[in-house]
């Protein structure tokens, strides 16, 4: 089982997405939120479970109903060690700047 380690930049990320939710649909804002999360546990069984994109980095896409997220993480083999970097509702344009 691969560790899982939390970029400190998702604080942000998720504030933005819970912000964004609770102005549109308050009543689920923190329930999706929760199943963005609970999706990121499927990275510590099956890390290369993303779709590959640029610089080694991996896509994971998480549905939540009729629109969905991605989650930018990077696999170390050597480590065992998933590194997410970043989550971004899938109508959202890039990731803004993370980690190389």
């Amino acid at each position: 089982m691969a560790q899982v380690v939390l970029s400190p930049r998702l604080q942000g990320d998720f504030d933005r997405i819970f912000d964004y939710l609770f102005e549109h649909v308050p009543e689920t804002a923190l329930e999706r939120i929760e199943t963005i999360i609970a999706a990121l546990d499927v990275l510590e069984a099956s890390p290369l479970i993303g779709r590959p994109v640029e610089n080694g980095k991996r896509e994971l896409v998480i549905s939540t109903g009729a629109s969905g997220y991605l989650a930018l993480y990077r696999f170390v083999p050597e480590l065992d060690t998933v590194f997410v970097l970043g989550v971004r509702s899938q109508r959202e344009l890039g990731f803004g700047k993370t980690a190389p």
